[in-house]
């Protein structure tokens, strides 16, 4: 017998619930990161892409028009929820299927597609090593790797600025920010079978919106989102702290805060 209150207070369904209700938030604040990573691909018309964690599909799109209908884009994600909302907007593409499964052990066959992809969808595997030895085990030998993942929190005003605001400036969560260190990452591909890899400082200025979108967004994902949806009670007194700290920054329209990433590529050996 399932326990729906247990399912509804598990933190990877508070996550997933929060993403899907605020994609299209989410989607302009994050779009132009994945799109810097996804340009280091330099895919064609006709190749098989996979995307890791594609969450609720704005990356599925923008891999579909690059490779085209001729193309095939495999979108895998293990959080159904979110893929629910990414079926929606890629039900008019006949080259785009999604799998439910955790990417660490997704059951593709070897050497059957051309790139791998991820925008922030790789830092949060038990057993890194085993994931992107199995990407390159996917991947054609001449197949080449691309994501973007988080630098140190202490780098990313996107994250600090919030918990900071809050009156949170210790209490984070360091899953998201398990690629900060270059080496670790460069270690990380180098023992799973990659060469040439290459790790690349990306800084730039992300919105939602206004202060409001921005308020939104950040009261229900990235650091602050999860001590907010885990422990709701507390969302009444963070509230008005966050929107006040937002409203300081001066722009009312387009509230903006520094997001601080890698880029990283890498092929198979």
């Amino acid at each position: 017998m399932t326990d729906n209150n247990a399912i509804e207070l598990d933190p990877h369904y508070l996550h997933a619930k929060a993403w899907a209700e605020e994609y299209e938030l989410i989607d302009r604040q994050f779009s132009s990161l994945g799109l810097t990573a996804m340009q280091e691909l330099q895919l064609v018309r006709g190749e098989t892409v996979l995307d890791v964690g594609c969450g609720t599909g704005q990356t599925l799109l923008q891999l579909a028009e690059r490779v085209g209908d001729n193309g095939h884009v495999l979108g895998v994600d293990i959080a159904g929820r979110l893929l629910e909302v990414a079926a929606q907007r890629t039900a008019h593409l006949g080259h785009v299927t999604l799998i439910e499964s955790d990417a660490q052990i997704l059951d593709l066959p070897s050497h059957s597609v051309d790139a791998v992809f991820s925008r922030f969808g790789v830092m949060s595997f038990n057993d890194p090593v085993a994931a992107f030895s199995n990407f390159r085990r996917i991947l054609k030998p001449d197949g080449r790797l691309a994501f973007c993942c988080w630098q140190a929190l202490h780098e990313n005003e996107l994250d600090r600025f919030p918990l900071e605001a809050a009156g949170f400036p210790n209490a984070v969560d360091e899953r998201p920010f398990s690629f900060s260190d270059p080496q670790h990452v460069q270690t990380v591909l180098a023992t799973a079978g990659f060469d040439a890899v290459a790790v690349r400082p990306c800084k730039e200025l992300v919105t939602s919106g206004d202060v409001e979108a921005m308020t939104r967004v950040l009261l229900k994902v990235g650091p602050l989102g999860k001590i907010v949806r885990e422990n709701p009670a507390i969302r009444s007194t963070v509230e008005p702290k966050l929107r006040k700290a937002l409203a300081g920054l001066g722009d009312q329209v387009s509230t903006r805060l520094t997001a601080a990433i890698w880029i990283v590529t890498a092929q198979p050996n």
